[in-house]
């Protein structure tokens, strides 16, 4: 049987998580959806489109869903909704987990790697983060969870747009940006998203092409002249000079906070930041395989997401690597086209990583 796809729908309290799910969930699509709720909080899954009492830990929904509630331990609910799967007691297509507020995806991540049963029967999809536009700059500020959250994510969603002005999104934009360049972000109004949008992203697919948004590179003019050599890793170069973010930086989402009395955005003083490491000299796996494996060892729990399409000597072949937290794997991807430049690039996305350490680790295991 092929492997039961899964999504973590993660965000903070009042983000739209479950207005987004009941939409998913109730929306014709003729996928039978099995939620997990960590627990059932202020927004749990409205009763009115459930069909049995909320006492039972699995609840069966009018259009063939289903939707849990997790009293135990993850692995063990989704060892149970495998097990009754199998025997035709549960019929669906694949798994939401829906996270309370201030949870930490990177374990609920980890569970779809570490343990042997759950790796054999689901498969890790994306980790969707929804962010309130009206709210996420305070809770972004006050609480390291919501930019985790932002850190692990394949996909943010934003909402409540409608109650910002145009300059606010864009600074909110410009700084989930910084914090995670692979994510795409999206506005969305009341949940109304396209499935294809939720599903199916493969964000933890070893061999989905790694995407950073070109024009992201571009976005703060300072810097531009230098050459984009090996060590610069270059999302804007996270402030590679320590130059506050006011007088010379011209990027739209700063230039108006003087006039909004907002004061400067600070960006660079979230500890949740991006770096990217590219190079088009090969690396030596022996050591770039030890020198991963020693920052994983001591870094590990404050690296969220990992990810590189690396090239190595010794194959013809890309080589992708990406990690969560501890836990990182690779694969040999396609073959390097003739017209293509070989070139590494990875990406890390971490809180207060040490970013000199890292660059020039890996520019060590160059060949």
């Amino acid at each position: 049987m092929s492997l039961i796809p899964t999504t973590i729908l993660t965000g903070f309290l009042g983000s739209g998580k479950t207005t987004l799910l009941k939409r998913v969930l109730t929306e014709a699509h003729g996928q039978k959806i099995a939620v997990i709720e960590n627990e059932f909080g202020e927004e749990n899954i409205d009763s009115d489109i459930l069909v049995s009492d909320t006492n039972e830990q699995i609840i069966q929904m009018s259009n063939g869903c289903i939707c849990c509630t997790i009293r135990e331990d993850l692995r063990v609910t989704l060892q149970l909704l495998a097990a009754k799967r199998r025997k035709g007691l549960l019929d669906f297509d694949r798994i939401v987990i829906e996270t309370t507020g201030l949870a930490d995806p990177g374990p609920v991540a980890q569970t779809f790697f570490m343990d042997d049963e759950i790796a054999e029967t689901y498969l890790l999809d994306s980790i969707l983060t929804l962010v309130d536009a009206k709210h996420a700059a305070q809770q972004l500020n006050d609480r390291q969870e919501a930019r985790r959250q932002v850190g692990f994510a394949d996909q943010i969603f934003i909402s409540k747009a409608d109650l910002v002005s145009p300059e606010e999104l864009d600074a909110l934009q410009h700084r989930l940006k910084h914090m995670n360049p692979r994510a795409p972000q999206k506005v969305v109004h009341f949940g109304e998203v396209a499935l294809s949008e939720v599903f199916d992203l493969k964000g933890f697919n070893l061999n989905a092409k790694l995407d950073i948004d070109p024009d992201f590179l571009k976005d703060d003019a300072h810097d531009h002249d230098h050459e984009h050599g090996e060590h610069c890793d270059h999302p804007s170069h996270q402030h590679d000079h320590d130059h506050e973010h006011g007088e010379h930086c011209d990027h739209p989402s700063h230039q108006h906070d003087a006039a909004h009395g907002q004061g400067h955005h600070h960006h660079h003083d979230d500890d949740v930041k991006s770096f990217v490491f590219r190079s088009d000299k090969a690396f030596d796996p022996a050591k770039l395989e030890d020198f991963l494996g020693a920052i994983v060892n001591i870094y590990g729990p404050r690296m969220l997401r990992y990810k590189g399409v690396l090239n190595m000597r010794g194959t013809e072949r890309k080589v992708i690597f990406q990690g969560v937290h501890q836990l990182m794997g690779s694969d040999l991807g396609p073959m390097w086209a003739d017209s293509e430049t070989k070139m590494s690039k990875m990406v890390f996305i971490g809180i207060d990583l040490p970013k000199d350490i890292l660059l020039q680790g890996l520019e060590q295991c160059l060949v």
